[in-house]
């Protein structure tokens, strides 16, 4: 499935895709026993407007708390988080989050999920079930706009999210490993679907995974995190050709030679974290 172009009817996105800037954020959380615990510490990282950034870190490491603060769901203990050179207070409207985890309203059908956004912004009724059935149509779910989640698939539910967010014109998209509970075929299809809608978009993005080969699929840039407390510890510029196919960039002699380096990058980081496992356990 191919993003068709923006349609004309389809209202502009207030802003542009905006400039993200992490300024010496840190960020503590007091443990049960009182001890106070830094998982986030010092991260600096600037991500150009309409650029796809991934970051990539060994589990716990504190990727996910890192995409919280810069959504606004997370206070960091120090630093600052800046949208267009401007400190982030609280929530940002131009900003969409894409959770591990569907975050569908299991109760409404289809339709709904996707209308729910617009209506929530003041949207009336019929523009905004207009705009839903437009990113319906985009996502390749044209026929089940009125199924319930539960009738549909793992990948049909990720579609649901994806223009549960789309449909918003966000202008800084944050993800959460998305694909994480998909099995590997229908990742592919996904990542290949959610490349098609960010060009068809414009938005930062701002993505997490564990998943070495599809951050190179996907990325402007990887950046690499070091084992916790998250800071950056290596960025790669992943000069592969767009537009891409997820699957089919996978064998070019460049995408293996990406791969090698940065796990060579990644992979001290994946050993220290497995020790800090360890010792805690």
């Amino acid at each position: 499935m191919r993003a068709s172009a923006v349609s004309p009817e389809t209202p502009p996105a207030p802003t542009g895709p905006p400039l993200l800037g992490l300024r010496a954020l840190t960020k503590r959380f007091t443990d049960p026993a009182g001890r106070e615990r830094t998982v986030v510490a010092d991260f600096e990282l600037e991500v150009a407007p309409g650029e796809f950034c991934v970051l990539i870190g060994p589990s716990g490491c504190g990727k996910s708390t890192v995409l919280s603060m810069v959504a606004g769901l997370e206070q960091p203990s120090a630093g600052e988080v800046l949208v267009d050179k401007v400190p982030l207070a609280g929530t940002d409207p131009r900003t969409g989050f894409v959770f591990q985890q569907d975050a569908v309203f299991p109760w409404k059908t289809v339709l709904a999920n996707v209308a729910a956004g617009p209506r929530f912004r003041g949207v009336g009724r019929r523009e905004a079930a207009r705009q839903a059935g437009d990113w319906i149509t985009r996502v390749g779910l044209e026929g089940f706009e009125q199924h319930y989640p539960h009738q549909l698939s793992g990948g049909m539910r990720k579609r649901v999210a994806l223009a549960q967010t789309f449909v918003n014109r966000p202008g800084l998209l944050l993800m959460d490993e998305p694909f994480s509970a998909l099995d590997a075929q229908t990742r592919q299809i996904m990542a290949g679907e959610l490349l098609a809608l960010w060009e068809s978009l414009g938005a930062s993005v701002l993505f997490v995974t564990h998943d070495l080969e599809e951050a190179i699929a996907l990325a402007d840039r990887v950046v690499v995190l070091t084992a916790r407390p998250a800071a950056v510890k290596r960025e790669f510029v992943i000069d592969l050709p767009r537009p891409r196919a997820p699957r089919e960039i996978r064998f070019l002699p460049r995408f293996a030679q990406l791969h090698e380096e940065i796990w060579t990058a990644l992979s001290d980081e994946v050993h220290t974290a497995y020790a800090q496992a360890t010792a805690a356990g």
